[in-house]
């Protein structure tokens, strides 16, 4: 026998006789139970496939690394893959659409996911965002029932502009993000010509003890392009894989894709005062008020060796924080540190972090053991305790977090500010122009002329109205109908 040959075998070990043809009673069968490889075969296929991701299921990976530019960014944070111009950190990035299904098209109206992995030499540092710099929402506890009203109804199993648009004109919050959504910007023509954003605000800490508030920019280096509806729906029909591909491809061939990262920094005093609340993940900083500073740039230069290792059990959480980046009081944050890693636990397992595209290339050192799927040593011998008197790992209190006030009463509030139309209204008067309004008009009314509740398409009106008249008359025109009057007062 050759030394190069290669043996199939059960996952046991053991050598298989014959794959073409299961072990029957006679020519004609029946099957016997004995056939453990063809019992192995089919029980492995059963599971051959995690559960889905609730949101984001269908998405695309890269590898790349992250170097940093400026060395004034060590001034704000002590986390250490930040510390020096030149510093390259390994990194992992999964795109997605948000809605949709594992196997659904790439070039729908969707938020796209926007999620990084460091490979820090002091862990992991994951930050999960957008191509959108605000949300929905701004509270957790209202994430699964939006999530339910972009998913299918529960009776017909179709999707339902009319649960959308209910949701949304019941919560005006949503303003600022639909606008987004709805504009030019709704349907990135890559993941390569698109923005990607922090969204949330995070706090940086720096040696000092100094705390500053943070917004996460990468601005793609390619350049903001865009799909015009028509097209977009075209290649859904014709190639739905169509972001997928074009990431693969555009790296296979050299030509890899790179983002500019650059932060806005606060003070950590001027959140008291500043004239919206920074911890409210529906609205932006002014660029005026704290401009963009470059901090580094990341690179996508190495394609995924097998999707479902790499792609598919990537877990990626904002829970993952190294030592100088903590988080806000933003209540969408806070709700996310917990669901995103119990959603890993629930899909692919306790131990995931353990997975390899999930592990931290700095060492590990928990007193966390066993579970399903633990294949790692699980601490070996190692004592499973702490306090203990056997040299275990022991906690570093220079790496607590800043220690921050709190005051007030417990009890389910919202947020202080309710203008949910001011960064709206500037967004349609400001800063897009007449094209781009009278293309946000029609893409509305293309969607809302699926809600067959006329108290949700007047009720959504009168927020258009309030955001401003001419969107509310626009969008009212190509729907056929009128701007209700009492708004109008």
């Amino acid at each position: 026998m050759s030394n190069s040959r290669k043996d199939l075998t059960t996952a046991s070990g053991a050598p298989v006789g014959d794959n073409q043809n299961s072990i029957t009673a006679g020519n004609n069968g029946p099957t016997l139970i004995q056939d453990v490889h063809l019992l192995e075969k089919l029980a492995h296929f059963n599971r051959e496939r995690v559960p889905e991701r609730v949101v984001h299921a269908k998405g695309a990976g890269a590898h790349g690394y992250f170097e940093v530019t400026n060395n004034d960014i060590a001034n704000y944070t002590k986390a250490d893959f930040l510390s020096e111009a030149g510093k390259q950190t390994p990194m992992f990035i999964r795109f997605s659409t948000v809605a949709g299904e594992l196997g659904s098209a790439d070039t729908v109206r969707d938020p796209r996911g926007f999620a990084v992995k460091f490979y820090t030499e002091e862990g992991n540092y994951d930050l999960v965002g957008n191509n959108t710099p605000v949300f929905f929402i701004r509270d957790a506890i209202k994430f699964p029932d939006f999530i339910h009203t972009q998913k299918r109804d529960p009776k017909t199993h179709l999707k339902d502009p009319n649960m959308a648009w209910d949701f949304w004109s019941l919560s005006p919050e949503s303003l600022h993000q639909i606008t987004i959504l709805h504009s030019d910007r709704g349907i990135p023509a890559t993941f390569r010509h698109m923005n990607g954003y922090g969204s949330h605000t995070y706090k940086w800490v720096n040696h000092d003890g100094e705390a500053f508030w943070i917004k996460y920019h990468f601005k793609t280096d390619q350049g903001i392009k865009n799909l015009d509806p028509k097209l977009a729906d075209q290649l859904a029909g014709e190639n739905p894989d169509y972001h997928l591909e074009d990431l693969y491809q555009a790296i296979e061939d050299g030509n890899h894709p790179s983002w500019t990262l650059k932060v806005q920094i606060m003070p950590e005093a001027d959140a008291q005062h500043y004239r919206y609340d920074p911890f409210d993940v529906t609205k932006v900083w002014s660029h005026q008020d704290y401009p963009l500073i470059e901090v580094g740039r990341m690179v996508l230069n190495r394609n995924p060796n097998n999707y479902f290792e790499e792609v598919e059990q990537a877990a990626l959480s904002p829970a993952n924080f190294v030592s100088g980046i903590e988080a806000s009081p933003d209540k969408m944050l806070q709700g996310r540190l917990f669901s995103y890693s119990d959603a890993h636990r629930y899909r692919i397992g306790a131990n995931h972090q353990a997975l390899p595209i999930n592990r931290a290339k700095s060492n590990v050192n928990h007193y966390q053991r066993d579970g399903n799927m633990r294949f790692d040593g699980n601490g070996g011998g190692s004592v499973n305790y702490e306090p203990n008197s056997y040299d275990g790992p022991k906690e570093t209190p220079e790496n607590k977090i800043k220690p921050f006030e709190v005051s007030g009463f417990a009890d389910s509030v919202s947020y202080d500010n309710d203008d949910h139309y001011s960064q709206p209204r500037a967004l349609f008067r400001d800063i897009m122009n007449y094209d781009e309004r009278e293309r946000l008009i029609k893409n509305f009314a293309d969607h809302m002329s699926g809600v067959r509740d006329e108290r949700i398409i007047a009720r959504q009106i009168k927020e258009f109205y309030r955001v401003s008249p001419d969107l509310a008359e626009g969008v009212a025109k190509e729907l056929n109908t009128e701007v209700p009057e009492e708004v109008k007062e």
